[in-house]
């Protein structure tokens, strides 16, 4: 069926646009502009502070890939101590709308994690602004060589690599999932020896498919959306690409399990339902959390934080076994 849809999309001439990269970064999204704007609706609130652990130890400021002239980071969160069976370790992608947002954004959660004993890495990628889709997709997977060929050093169990994502992360986190194997998505350089495949996914609210009829993305009506930045096209002028870059069109028997953790707006879990029926038809595990009233960003505060990292870590011990 979706190579049906593929062929069959309408061919529309219309030069991919550049105009969204201005070469600066765009910080409107952050904890603190989220906060602000969430608490209208959500009063009662509280940003999570970053944890301060003696089981817990940090690297910041590690370049793990060089795209011409652009050194891209990570920062590291890891159990303090390195005795013992090597540690399942787990990537966390931010969010913003694949435009916008920060690696620092998730320290705390990365934090809690390293402190449940996981390896967490929180990497920066190329956003919009600085080049489009898929950039982000090669940045990622660059990170997740990277976190192979340094296993020894952070102490990794290279067959539990998970990753995790919040909105645009968590479609970006699905899409890593799901083409696991897949050579065209890999890029170029950057620890090319190594393999970029994940073992199990952790959505937290990120659309499965941008052209999925619950999907958001697209409505170019009264500004240019996300996306369409993103790809450079408008959905009616290259639906192929969209459907391609679309976590539900590669679903298949390589995807690895996933939870899925989502608020109560429907659109930003466009697709979900769906995926979860094609990792059914091939017997591959999958859950969901969702929590009623929640806001879209409510991975960054209390009450929502501490169960959803319960949730987190039952799945991961579900899935990897006993840490």
């Amino acid at each position: 069926m979706a190579l049906f849809c593929l062929i069959s999309l309408p061919v529309v001439l219309w030069a991919q646009s550049t105009t969204g990269i201005t070469g600066k970064r765009d910080t409107s999204y952050s904890n603190y502009s989220a906060y602000n704007s969430t608490r209208k609706t959500h009063p009662d609130i509280r940003l999570v502070p970053e944890l301060k652990s003696s089981l817990v130890a940090e690297k910041k400021d590690i370049e793990y890939c060089k795209r011409g002239e652009r050194s891209l980071y990570t920062d590291a969160f890891y159990p303090a101590s390195q005795t013992g069976a090597p540690h399942p370790a787990i990537l966390i992608i931010h969010g913003g709308g694949w435009r916008s947002g920060n690696r620092t954004q998730h320290h705390p959660l990365a934090q809690h994690l390293a402190a449940l004993g996981y390896v967490c890495f929180t990497p920066e990628y190329r956003l919009s602004t600085e080049a489009l889709y898929p950039a982000a997709v090669y940045d990622l997977k660059a990170v997740l060589r990277w976190v192979r060929a340094h296993a020894a050093t952070y102490h990794i169990d290279t067959a539990r690599i998970a990753v995790l994502g919040f909105s645009a992360g968590g479609e970006l986190a699905a899409f890593l999932g799901t083409t696991n194997g897949m050579a065209r998505f890999e890029g170029e350089g950057c620890q090319a020896a190594y393999s970029s495949r994940v073992q199990a996914v952790v959505d937290l609210d990120g659309i499965l498919s941008f052209v999925h009829p619950e999907s958001g993305e697209g409505n170019d009506s009264l500004s240019t959306s996300a996306a369409t930045y993103w790809f450079g096209y408008p959905k009616k002028a290259n639906g192929a690409l969209w459907q391609d870059a679309s976590s539900l069109t590669h679903a298949g028997p390589q995807t690895p399990p996933f939870l899925f953790i989502n608020s109560s707006v429907a659109r930003m879990h466009a697709g979900r339902d769906d995926f979860r029926q094609v990792l059914d038809r091939y017997k591959i595990y999958s859950e969901v959390h969702s929590f009623d009233g929640a806001p879209h960003s409510f991975p960054l505060f209390d009450p929502w934080f501490e169960p959803m990292l319960q949730y987190i870590d039952g799945f991961l011990v579900k899935v990897f076994g006993r840490r």
